[in-house]
């Protein structure tokens, strides 16, 4: 039997999503929870590898198990055995052909920046920040050039380990509420890095070190040295991931900025 699990997690204190040598990982903290309650050893697969320090709202996971269990075991039985700052949100029993990441149709970024004189406190590890002012409508004109197919190799980690570099661009999406700056990416596939990268330049033309086309520049170079560096993992949260309706997945509940707006 294939189960389908929901997950929502705070990044800060794991060493990412995949299970590493020196543990201390989400991968590592679910698969001991589910092989808990399926009472033998059982391996966790998820639709995104997020990194060190990265949170996600809405991220899908599945694994194969023998136990006969209500989803509800897979889901409040589960949380029991997890640590805090990660619950298993939901539980579906999918067809053996499912896979959280090959089917996966695309993948939704979040990212939460504050722009503020001061670093923020209550927030700590939740937001990224820049103290500079920033220019929304720069900010936006310059995303816009990434939208589309394209070869993103300018904002591709050394050690990505991706096939190839070229991925589709969906949606790339600025607002500001407040001194709150939200960014929505949304692609079929990200390389590793590649929306703190693609922020981290923005927050560049935002601060007026370029002009909007420098992103288009950047594009096309396909040189990861000309684009800025890899922003902080703090405000970054897989908020999406798509599939076809027909594997019967619940759709994730929209994130509430209000709980940051207040604080920003």
């Amino acid at each position: 039997m294939r189960i389908a699990i929901g997950i929502e997690y705070d990044g800060s204190g794991f060493h990412g999503w995949q299970s590493q040598p020196f543990g201390c990982t989400l991968q590592d903290a679910v698969e001991a929870a589910v092989s808990g309650i399926a009472g033998k050893k059982t391996a966790v697969s998820a639709a995104g590898r997020t990194d060190k320090g990265v949170h996600a709202l809405a991220q899908v996971a599945h694994f194969d198990t023998d136990a006969k269990r209500p989803l509800q075991a897979w889901v409040r039985g589960v949380n029991s055995l997890l640590p805090e700052g990660i619950a298993v949100t939901w539980a579906r029993s999918v067809e053996e052909e499912f896979h959280a990441r090959h089917c996966a149709l695309y993948r939704r970024y979040r990212y939460l920046l504050l722009n503020h004189p001061v670093r923020p406190g209550l927030s700590s590890g939740k937001v990224g920040w820049c103290h500079q002012s920033l220019d929304l409508e720069n900010m936006q004109e310059g995303a816009d050039y990434l939208l589309g197919e394209h070869d993103f190799s300018a904002f591709r980690a050394a050690e990505c380990q991706a096939n190839s570099p070229i991925r589709e661009l969906r949606e790339i999406r600025i607002e500001r509420h407040g001194r709150l700056f939200v960014f929505d990416i949304s692609a079929n596939a990200f390389l590793h890095h590649m929306v703190r990268n693609i922020v981290g330049s923005l927050v560049f033309v935002g601060m007026g070190k370029f002009g909007p086309g420098w992103m288009g520049e950047l594009l096309a170079s396909r040189n990861r040295i000309l684009a800025a560096p890899t922003f902080s993992p703090c405000g970054l949260y897989l908020a999406e991931v798509g599939y076809d309706p027909k594997w019967g997945l619940p759709e994730p509940a929209d994130f509430g900025i209000q709980n940051f707006v207040g604080r920003s």
